[in-house]
Parts: structure tokens; C-alpha cells; sequence
């Protein structure tokens, strides 16, 4: 079966929102073996609105809609239905009841712009919100299912959830489509890909897709597949999983089940130290603290996390991290000998078991003939282990601040593990 999700509301045009619910639909969609071919966006345009769904209509089996159903005269998405459906606009009861009872509890008087709520096209199943006052609205025409939703994303979440997900289940034998992602790091895209070529090769002859999903410091390899026998599916790719392992383990740092929160890498780093009783302290200059805002953003983390030292100007590493003058004009902030005596004084300064420690040139500015923008020195340091580790990320600061600390993280997992780099 092929779904198309159509957006309605300028809201999304000008960039104003993020449309977060096509995320949620497409994810739900494809946990149930619906397969989203087509998302699109339209303004609260009649004529938009019309032609969107005549294009959806000629693409797809079922189109799910969301926006445009609120009380305001803005919102004309059931309108613009009835004008599609050649029907109109009729009074549900039961709708009525829900809106009513809505305001009540919130002791607030049910004006008729809230009256109007309650009204449908005539003909369509009406899928009741207990949520919100705008309810859902369940259409056929030509063999194509549409479905019009609030925009709101926990009323529609509720609606999809409760009545939607279950109806297309019921009506339709449905394939079963898995995805397993493998989560790797400290390897660019071409590179992967060159690794893995054979592997990959032979994904196709067995009815396995595979997607590169780079994102800044990592790359994400999505295995994805369908048919009728779950256990089969499941079987099959964790097998290919298995056989490209040796290929690059040393870049993989977890794995994403489809349907399940992908896991950070601050979990996975905040997990290991948990399980081996350590303790982690910070020293970030370039990171400007954005690591320890990684790493406090676990629940839990007070267990392994004693602090950070933020020690930006050079002033400072000298004073609180015991960084001798004599680096800095020798070798400069951004070097190895600045990060070694970084990651070594902050983890004795608060008596921890790891450590990382950061200094490079986030930019736009501060680049010299031999370290350009992006320049990054990474230390890490285990008991009495140091590592360090030069890179050049880029001319883009946040992206650079990102993969500093996307790098920082991983290069203490894979100290801590043995890992080799």
C-alpha cells in the first residue's frame, strides 16, 4: 500500500514551524507496512489545496492530511473537502457532545465558532478527537482512502494512534517492513562506501536496500527490507549485519532498531562509564561546554559526571589547568602538548577516572598558515593512557563544535573499550 502525508498550512511554507508530524506518520506508516512514497506541503489556498490532492489522489492508495481544521476563517481545509467530494458541510451530534463537554471541563462558554467544530462533510467516518475539538475525517473516492487530521500534533498523534493505524490494519493485508541501522563514526561517507562495496553489492540480490544517512561526526547505514514473514526479514539483515562487522567495527558505536529512539552517543558513552563504575571529567575550550550539555542531557549522569572546566582564553588553561606559558609559544593553544596537559590536570583537578579535553579554532576567525578553521586537538585519558588525536572538521562552527565533540566522545569509548583507532 502507498500513502502520500499532504501538509496544509502556511505556517510550514514560511518556515515558521517544523513539520515534526510527517516524521511521526511516516514512522508509524512503515512500522505497520505502509509504504510513504510522496510528502508535500500546500498553503490554505483552495485552489493549492484542490490540485494537491488530485496529484496525491493519481500517486497513492491512501492519503493522510493534516492542518487547516481549526475554528478560524483561515482554516478551510473541510471546505475545500466538501468542494473536492461534492459534498457539504452537516452537523455531527456525537461531535457536538465531544466539543461541548470539552469546553465545559475547562469551564469556558462554547461560542458558535466552536459550534462549527462539530461539523463534517456528509458521507465521510468521522474519527472523534479526544484531544482537541477538530475531529478526523475518513473519505473514499475512486478507491483512494484520504484521511484529514488536526494539525496539532498530539491530537493527530491520538487520532493516527487510537483509530487510523488500527482501521488500515483491519482492512488490509499489509507486508511487513523492518529497517536496522548501524550507528558509525570517525569515517566519511565515500570512504564507508568504498569499504563496503562488495558487501553492499550483494544487499541488492537478496531484496536489501541500503541508505548512507551522514549527519555531522557520523555516517548511519539503514538496511531496510519488506515482505510477509517478520521473523524472516529480521533474521536476514541481522546477518548482513554480522558479516559487514569485521568490515568496519571499529567504527561502529551502536545500532537503531526502526521504531525505537535512536540511541546518542552521550547514552551510549554515559552507559559504558555507569557499567564500569568510572568517573568523567571536561576540559573544553573550542566545545565552549557544549560536551558536558551532551553528557548532562542523560538522566543519571550525576552517577559518572564530576565536571568541567571551560578554561576558553589561554589565561585560564594556564591558571586552572597548569597549561605552561611555554606551550602556548612553542606550539600554540590548538597542539598536543596544550590537550595532553589539559586532559592530565582536569582529571586529577576533579579526582576522575577519564577525561577528555578540547582546544581547536571553531571560527569564522583565528586561523594561521598551518591551522586553518576546523583545526581540532582531542585528547583522552584513561588512568594513566593518554590519546590524542589531531582533525580538521571545516569552516563551519557549529558543525565544527559538533563533530569536536562527536569525536570526543567516541575516541574515550573506544579508549575505555580497547579499541584500537
Amino acid at each position: 500500500m502507498r500513502a502520500e502525508l499532504l501538509t496544509i498550512g502556511n505556517e510550514i511554507l514560511i518556515g515558521q514551524i517544523t513539520n515534526t508530524n510527517v516524521v511521526w506518520m511516516a514512522q508509524q506508516l512503515n512500522l505497520i507496512g505502509v509504504n510513504v512514497i510522496h510528502m508535500s506541503s500546500v498553503a490554505d489556498d483552495s485552489q493549492a489545496i484542490l490540485l494537491a490532492l488530485d496529484n496525491a489522489k493519481s500517486r497513492a492508495d491512501i492519503v493522510l492530511i493534516t492542518g487547516g481544521l481549526g475554528p478560524t476563517k483561515d482554516d478551510i481545509t473541510k471546505k475545500t473537502l466538501c468542494e473536492y467530494f461534492g459534498t457539504n458541510l452537516i452537523l455531527n451530534e456525537d461531535v457536538l457532545k465531544d466539543v461541548t463537554n470539552f469546553f465545559l471541563k475547562r469551564n469556558r462558554e462554547v461560542t458558535e465558532i466552536n459550534r462549527k467544530q462539530a461539523e463534517v462533510p456528509k458521507g465521510c467516518m468521522v474519527l472523534r478527537n479526544k484531544q482537541g475539538t477538530a475531529p478526523g475525517m475518513w473519505i473514499e473516492k475512486d478507491g483512494v482512502i484520504f484521511i484529514s487530521m488536526p494539525g496539532v500534533p498530539y491530537e493527530m498523534q491520538g487520532i493516527m494512534t487510537d483509530l487510523v493505524l488500527p482501521e488500515i490494519k483491519k482492512r488490509f493485508k499489509l507486508p511487513f517492513i523492518y529497517h536496522k541501522t548501524i550507528l558509525t563514526q570517525g569515517i566519511g561517507e565515500s570512504i564507508l562506501s568504498e569499504l563496503i562495496s562488495d558487501w553492499e553489492d550483494n544487499l541488492t540480490k537478496m531484496n536489501l536496500s541500503l541508505a548512507y544517512l551522514p549527519a555531522p561526526g557520523m555516517v548511519s547505514l539503514r538496511i531496510s527490507s519488506l515482505g510477509e514473514n517478520e521473523d524472516a526479514l529480521r533474521n536476514t539483515i541481522d546477518a548482513e549485519v554480522e558479516k559487514v562487522k569485521p568490515i568496519i567495527e571499529k567504527y561502529i558505536y551502536g545500532y537503531e532498531e526502526y521504531g525505537t529512539e535512536q540511541p546518542k552517543m552521550e547514552e551510549i558513552l554515559g552507559q559504558l562509564l555507569s557499567e564500569k563504575g568510572l568517573k568523567l571529567a571536561l576540559a573544553e575550550s573550542c566545545t565552549g561546554g557544549y560536551i558536558s550539555h551532551l553528557i548532562t542531557s542523560v538522566p543519571g549522569s550525576s552517577a559518572y559526571f564530576n565536571g568541567c572546566i571551560v578554561p576558553y582564553h589561554n589565561e585560564f588553561k594556564n591558571s586552572l589547568l597548569k597549561v605552561n606559558f611555554a606551550v602556548f609559544e612553542q606550539h600554540g593553544a590548538v597542539s598536543e602538548a596544550c590537550v595532553t596537559a589539559m586532559v592530565k590536570e582536569v582529571q586529577n583537578v576533579f579526582n576522575a577516572d577519564v577525561a577528555i579535553a578540547v582546544s581547536g579554532i571553531a571560527g569564522p576567525g583565528g586561523a594561521t598558515a598551518d591551522k586553518p578553521v576546523g583545526s581540532t586537538w582531542i585528547a583522552v585519558a584513561y588512568g594513566d593512557r593518554v590519546v590524542q588525536k589531531y582533525f580538521v572538521f571545516g569552516d563551519n562552527r557549529q558543525r565544527n563544535i559538533q563533530m569536536a565533540a562527536m569525536n570526543a566522545m567516541n575516541m574515550l569509548r573506544k579508549l575505555i573499550l580497547g579499541v584500537e583507532e
